[in-house]
């Protein structure tokens, strides 16, 4: 099982391509993997990275959960594939996100990568550092979502 965690601010070079931090590049030797499928995400301005083994089994409940004769379910389907694309790690272990979807948001020089268990999000530095929630909003959200109980845990 694949799992990223931690963030790392990374510059993109003269081509625009990002070195993939050293404790990312671990975790995918580990399970033997050299390739992302990036992609808009879904809900966030930030593009995800999912280990292409990861994208297969996310491929596979697409298309048993969506019917290829109902129109609005090939829309998603259709927008969800034309939204992303695969990118490989070169020797260096760089790698090259195709413009249109750094563009789509709005990366503009450096670059965090956020490990979220199994994927990375790439976030426009300043944009990722202004969405970050504070002390009382975790709180909150921790309250809120997650509620006070341990003993759910133990089940």
């Amino acid at each position: 099982m694949i799992t990223f965690i931690g963030d790392f601010v990374c510059k993109p070079d003269a081509k625009g391509r990002i070195v993939l931090p050293a404790r990312f590049k671990r975790t995918m030797q580990m399970v033997e993997q050299d390739c992302f499928v990036v992609r808009k995400h879904t809900f966030e301005s930030c593009l995800e990275m999912i280990p292409y083994s990861e994208w297969l089994k996310e491929v596979a409940v697409l298309e048993k959960k969506l019917n290829g004769f109902n129109p609005k379910e090939q829309r998603l389907k259709r927008a969800l594939f034309r939204s992303s694309a695969e990118v490989s790690l070169d020797g260096n272990g760089r790698f090259l996100v195709p413009r249109r979807l750094m563009d789509l948001v709005g990366v503009d020089g450096e670059v965090i990568l956020l490990g979220v268990g199994d994927r990375l999000e790439l976030w426009d530095r300043l944009r990722m550092e202004e969405d970050e929630p504070d002390e009382d909003e975790m709180k909150m959200l921790a309250a809120e979502l997650l509620g006070t109980r341990t003993s759910d845990l133990d089940e």
